[in-house]
């Protein structure tokens, strides 16, 4: 019997997109910043390239963060590694590369960071990208403990359980369907993960009750971080991690 589980305790916040605002999204030089700054744990987005294989990033396609052009999907492995995807953020991050999803898991580890994954599949490709990103979380994380992987795609979760029936998944939604519990239950998930503008006490009394922890995006403000905490959202997702990680100091730790 497979025993699904998160193997390490849920911190209270999350840097969003690796770095949150203090870096390019999606690179390793945020993965550097929020292990610089104390944080726990972070997040980014995975998309396959046309080669099939998973890289760090959150559009279906590069023009908003790199100085590439065109779909991630059409775009080889070869190109994707050339192109810069720190330059449009700030000169200072010029020649940043966009990362494999292997890249980050190795620094991850290195720095000690622990990860939630978000399987971001382009357009058609959600059975694929969840079937490919499992497998290699399965390799990539052997014997450490496994990130929480999360996704809008439904189908994608269904593959990343049948692909690695051990990874602990999360069900994220911008607003939680009314039978969000059924759909949980129905993956063997084991967070619910929303915008902060859809929660409610109806939906954090429900998630309670079945010892769901609820996660939210994105919440940049630590005095309405520790009045989530405080209604009992366990963990939130941040881009300024500057300010936000003391919050994560003036509450009781999530366990």
């Amino acid at each position: 019997m497979i025993h699904r589980r998160l193997g390490w305790p849920l911190p209270r916040v999350f840097a969003h997109r690796c770095g949150g605002a203090l870096a390019p999204e999606n690179t390793l030089a945020g993965l550097r910043i929020a292990a610089r700054l104390g944080l726990r744990a972070v997040e980014f987005d995975v998309m396959l390239s046309a080669d099939g294989s998973p890289w760090l990033i959150h559009d279906e396609t590069l023009e908003r963060t790199s100085n590439g052009v065109g779909r991630v999907c059409a775009t080889t492995d070869g190109d994707l590694r050339v192109l810069d995807a720190g330059a449009r953020r700030h000169p200072a991050f010029a020649g940043e590369p966009l990362p494999t999803l292997a890249a980050a898991a190795r620094l991850c580890q290195q720095l000690g960071l622990r990860a939630n994954v978000e399987i971001k599949p382009a357009a058609g490709f959600e059975t694929l990208t969840g079937d490919v990103v499992a497998r290699e979380i399965r390799q990539l994380w052997a014997g450490a403990e496994l990130p929480l992987v999360s996704s809008f795609s439904e189908s994608a979760l269904a593959a990343a359980r049948a692909a690695a029936p051990e990874l602990p998944l999360g069900c994220l939604y911008e607003c939680p369907p009314a039978d969000w519990p059924a759909r949980v239950d129905a993956l063997g998930a084991l967070t619910l993960h929303c915008a902060v503008s859809s929660v409610d006490d109806d939906l954090l009394r429900t998630a309670h009750a079945a010892a769901i922890p609820v996660l939210c995006y994105t919440v940049n403000d630590p005095l309405a971080a520790i009045a989530l905490f405080q209604r009992g959202v366990a963990a939130v997702f941040s881009d300024r991690i500057d300010c936000l990680g003391e919050a994560d100091l003036l509450v009781r730790p999530a366990v």
